[in-house]
């Protein structure tokens, strides 16, 4: 027995097909955009041939990541014709509409709105959007088990290889209030784990001069340490995003020594040659990182460290990537990732006149940090042998499940292979006992 629809819900509802290209970031945006298109009765489908129309959310950060999206709005106008572009390349909407003229409309990062309406030109919204069709949570395309929360837009660094400023512009924060209002929903809806995420999450609340907002019947202040903790006592794992290393970012150490907040600190160093960083407008003092860090790890002793780093940046000398090797050596970072560099088109880089890196060289260059790494890595992995460590389940086995321990980030980091006689369902978090490891996982037996 079918059920026929309510007057409120149409027998055949437009369908929108989604790409979500790009980082987190842009991912909690498409969940913003889905959420919206939702609530307003349409409806979601995976094929481009079948929809009314086709979003692809862009991402525009590096020439690679521009071919990735202008082949996304292509394969949509293939099979579609129907197609709406947004996201970082968005900026570049001459460039867009050079390669492909006949798409409906184009907007850059964050106009969720200017989105909705190109929708509602294509193909008009089927009902009012106050009847509820949505949870109060939002639609996620992460697994339900967790979920990113973006705590403010933009930056206001300018690093010589980054146009980030440019196409989502300054620092803007959320209010402490609504962060913690959408991190509620989340975990009454079951999520188990809470990715904050921003482009620099260290600097949350400056733009507001940390000032307090409403949250039922307190004040809670826009300060990165405060929203820390209030995310800690929800009852989630919190996992630290894209921080970078300023001072008072050691005070959250104790609370990761307390287990308010995992013991995870993802910090993008991007290099260690004091020449190099000073080339890319990072900071420069490397020793000081590394007293940071032994400090960091006497107070929590099981902080796991994450970093990535870019080997053939312009000017880089032999010398300054044996410099990265041996700095990574006495660092002993827990996961690392690395990119070759590429030329951005309107990064600063472009015109400091330092001499480019060839290709084969970055390549040679590249493979020597991986695998000076990976031998790290796995002497690290090597010593949780034999202890017992929690693990968040992403995918059910009929008799291995795969998860992360508190040290790894979906997507991103290792996974922990769990071997269990019970079930194991996503978003279990079961103890574990690790039996043996290698270069990048681990594997063991649910307790």
């Amino acid at each position: 027995m079918t059920r026929e629809p309510s007057a409120a819900e149409p027998a055949n509802p437009p369908k929108i097909s989604f790409v979500s290209l790009g980082c987190p970031k842009a991912l909690v945006d498409s969940e913003r955009i889905i959420t919206r298109l939702r609530a307003e009765g349409y409806e979601l489908t995976r094929s481009h041939a079948g929809a009314d129309a086709v979003i692809v959310n862009t991402c525009g950060f590096l020439d690679s990541a521009k071919a990735e999206s202008l082949a996304a709005i292509g394969a949509a106008l293939d099979e579609n014709g129907k197609v709406i572009v947004t996201g970082c390349m968005g900026a570049e909407s001459e460039t867009i509409r050079a390669a492909y003229p006949h798409v409906l409309s184009i907007t850059g990062p964050q106009a969720y709105e200017s989105v909705v309406n190109a929708v509602h030109a294509a193909i008009a919204p089927p009902h009012d959007p106050f009847v509820d069709l949505v949870p109060a949570q939002g639609i996620k395309l992460t697994p339900r088990h967790y979920a990113y929360v973006k705590i403010s837009e933009g930056c206001n660094n300018r690093c010589s290889f980054c146009i980030i400023p440019r196409l989502r512009g300054d620092l803007v924060s959320r209010s402490a209030a609504d962060v913690l209002r959408e991190a509620e929903k989340l975990v009454a809806a079951g999520v188990k784990e809470l990715l904050v995420i921003s482009q620099d999450t260290g600097a949350y609340g400056l733009d507001l001069r940390y000032a307090e907002s409403t949250l039922g019947d307190r004040q809670v202040r826009a300060k990165f340490i405060d929203l820390a903790r209030e995310l800690g006592s929800l009852g989630a794992w919190v996992r630290l995003h894209y921080v970078y290393p300023y001072p008072h970012i050691d005070e959250v150490i104790g609370l990761m020594a307390e287990g308010t907040v995992l013991p995870y600190l993802d910090i993008p160093l991007q290099h260690a040659s004091p020449s190099v960083l000073k080339a890319m407008r990072r900071p420069g003092d490397q020793e000081k990182t590394l007293d940071r860090i032994k400090a960091w790890r006497a107070a929590c002793p099981d902080l796991a460290l994450r970093s990535t780093f870019i080997v053939g940046f312009p000017g880089e000398t032999e010398a300054d990537f044996e410099f990265l090797l041996a700095w990574l050596s006495e660092a002993r970072l827990d996961r690392v990732g690395a990119f070759k560099y590429e030329p951005v088109a309107g990064a600063a880089a472009n015109d400091l006149g330092l001499p480019p890196v060839a290709a084969e060289i970055a390549e040679e260059r590249y493979r020597r940090f991986m695998q000076h790494q990976q031998t790290i890595s796995a002497n690290l992995l090597k010593r949780k042998t034999g202890r017992h460590l929690h693990v968040i389940i992403d995918k059910a086995g009929t008799t291995v499940a795969e998860g992360r321990s508190k040290a790894d980030a979906p997507e991103i980091d290792g996974k922990v292979y769990v071997a269990s006689r019970r079930p194991l369902r996503p978003g279990d978090i079961v103890l574990v006992k690790i039996e043996r490891a290698d270069a990048y996982d681990l594997y063991g037996t649910a307790a």
